[in-house]
């Protein structure tokens, strides 16, 4: 099949706009709570929608008093925390436009997004924060920037006091001046390469998508739910997600450190999350560990076993007795206490930013997490195609969402159409052409649709390795397999224009020690004596040699190298969304990836 489209199940009235999402909700007699935030002791304390509306429109109100005109840009810099996605609708209340800044960014790259949005003004969540916004528009001259509000301070309450005089039928007048067709954020890519581009999403991107996509997922996000938001409320996934949650009524709580989450998966108890898929990896993984530690790597084992062949069985259609009472004692033994883990309640949890693998799919949708895997872009406002319960496919990313359309191109290219495609690249027009053609948007990636219109993503056009022999090499289906591994934490796939195909891998700091000690080494082994240790090299030959087994002998890994330092955010190898910045990669390590080619062709 070469194109896939599914009629659109809601129609929205073109003068709507994202705002009237919180008017809808707190219109409601169940004012439904949007938001539950930490209270004193620790306690988790509801804001229901009409208390999240009359401080929105109080900061609205301080921001239109403040100047900020209709269309005009605002910049967010914080962690994912409640506040952000207050700042957020204030924004678009007042008529304004928000740019999302990732809290870890450079001055440089703060400079960029406000300068290129020609932003007014900006909330940082602290001093620190604020003083690299600062540093950025002394540095570069951003004479438009007006204002710095701060959260952590007393920026919101200045606001407060500042909007007194604004009337509400001034605040009216802006909030309802924008329709679907008008634009609602600018969202800078996080730029794997090149400068960031700023996609333009309107308000009809979100409110179009979030309705759509509520008509077919209504099991999942009913009024009721309840999630917690642990991903960067910068990135357009959990900026989606957060929209969907107000359009439905569901409630979501913030935690900006993941180092937290565990607990406040358990306190909170959330319904469904969100997460990439190194976040399922690394749950997987850190039960394995955990399980191997304690004497009970065989049990563990057989129970993964169950979970998958339990849920291929599920998906074709027939469980035989004996699966189904095997699946029911490890239940009891296993599965029941991963559930407890993350709360007790998690029944979905939603997928994306990149490939799950099929394997870790089945695996949770067997001891009773179904994970609803999607695709989609910065462009595409998230998601333009998922898996929904009664219509999964796991390996796949699902068919397209309502009122969205996927087509395959000659050369494999996946191409998109409909309500969640941006409407194009701010002030930049030649790219905005390059981009479509013939009205669908070209993601760039590289997939096939099956007769049933699933989507499954086969790799990345522009990271496809072409071998000095002329062998078409897609790096993730390597590259996946090996990063499930436990002590593995990225990996990355080389071979353009090489004579055979190598990897560069690099080990998990925190699964290391308890890797370790299970393994007869010393728990104290750092991630530099572990890259030469001959039992670590095993291990990762072994997963190499396991990822090997699903491609042709020349697509094969022939020979790999232990990086003696993770690839993270703050080394410059990872973008804010977790993707590996490919060419600083192999710009950083040219000398080790030279040394393996510069050695005798493995036979």
């Amino acid at each position: 099949m070469r194109e896939f489209s599914v009629p659109a199940e809601v129609e929205v009235p073109r003068t709507v706009n994202i705002t009237d999402l919180v008017l809808r909700q707190a219109a409601k007699a169940s004012n439904p709570a949007l938001f539950a935030v930490r209270g004193l002791g620790g306690a988790w304390q509801d804001i229901s929608a009409r208390t999240f509306r009359a401080d929105v429109e109080v900061l609205a109100k301080g921001l239109i008093a403040s100047g900020v005109q209709l269309g005009d840009r605002v910049g967010i810099m914080a962690r994912t925390r409640y506040e952000w996605t207050l700042v957020d609708f204030a924004i678009w209340f007042a008529g304004g436009v928000s740019v999302p800044i990732y809290e870890t960014s450079s001055p440089s790259q703060v400079a960029w997004n406000l300068g290129d949005s020609g932003a007014v003004g900006v909330f940082a969540e602290s001093a620190a924060h604020e003083d690299v916004i600062r540093q950025a528009a002394s540095a570069e001259g951003l004479t438009e920037l007006q204002h710095v509000w701060q959260l952590d301070g007393d920026g919101l309450d200045e606001l407060r006091r500042a909007g007194a005089q604004v009337s509400d039928a001034d605040l009216e007048r802006r909030r309802s001046t924008h329709g679907l067709d008008d634009l609602a954020t600018i969202i800078y890519t996080s730029g794997t390469t090149g400068r960031p581009k700023g996609c333009e999403l309107t308000h009809g991107n979100f409110v179009e998508l979030s309705d759509n996509a509520l008509a077919v997922l209504p099991e999942v996000v009913p009024e009721g739910s309840q999630t917690i938001m642990f991903l960067p409320l910068a990135h357009v996934f959990a900026r989606f997600i957060s929209v969907l949650a107000i359009a439905s009524g569901a409630k979501v709580a913030h935690t900006p450190d993941i180092k937290n989450l565990l607990a406040d998966l358990q306190s909170f108890q959330p319904t469904f999350i969100l997460a990439v898929p190194r976040v399922f990896e690394k749950v997987y993984n850190s039960a394995a560990l955990k399980a191997d530690s304690e004497g009970k790597g065989k049990i563990f084992a057989k129970a993964v076993d169950t979970a998958i062949e339990y849920s291929r069985a599920r998906q074709a259609g027939s469980i035989p007795f004996l699966l189904r009472a095997r699946h029911a004692l490890f239940d009891r033994l296993v599965y029941g206490k991963l559930r407890a883990a993350m709360g007790g309640r998690v029944a979905h949890a939603v997928s994306g930013g990149g490939p799950l693998g099929e394997r870790l799919g089945h695996f949770f949708q067997g001891i009773g997490l179904q994970i609803l895997e999607g695709y989609g872009l910065t462009e595409t406002t998230a998601p333009v195609t998922v898996n929904r319960p009664a219509l999964i496919r796991i390996g796949t990313v699902g068919v397209p969402l309502p009122g969205n359309a996927v087509r395959i191109a000659d050369d494999g290219e996946i191409l998109a159409k409909g309500v969640s495609v941006m409407r194009g690249y701010y002030h930049r027009e030649d790219l905005t052409r390059e981009a479509f053609v013939d009205g669908w948007f070209r993601t760039g990636d590289v997939g096939e649709l099956d007769p049933d219109g699933f989507l499954r993503i086969t790799g990345r056009k522009k990271e496809i390795i072409v071998t000095a022999s002329g062998k078409n090499v897609v790096p993730a289906l390597l590259e996946d397999q090996i990063r499930a591994d436990a002590i593995v934490s990225q990996c990355l796939v080389l071979g353009d224009q090489r004579p055979f195909v190598a990897a560069l891998v690099t080990l998990d700091e925190e699964a290391l020690p308890k890797w370790a000690e299970h393994h007869g080494l010393p728990a104290g082994l750092t991630v530099t004596e572990a890259a030469s240790s001959e039992v670590v090299l095993a291990a990762v030959q072994k997963a190499v040699d396991a990822a090997n087994q699903s491609v042709s002998k020349a697509e094969a890994i022939k020979a790999f190298r232990i990086v003696p330092s993770d690839f993270t955010e703050s080394s410059g190898h990872l973008t804010p969304s977790l993707k590996v910045k490919r060419a600083q990669v192999l710009k950083d390590f040219e000398t080790v990836v030279d040394g393996m080619y510069g050695a005798p062709k493995p036979s």
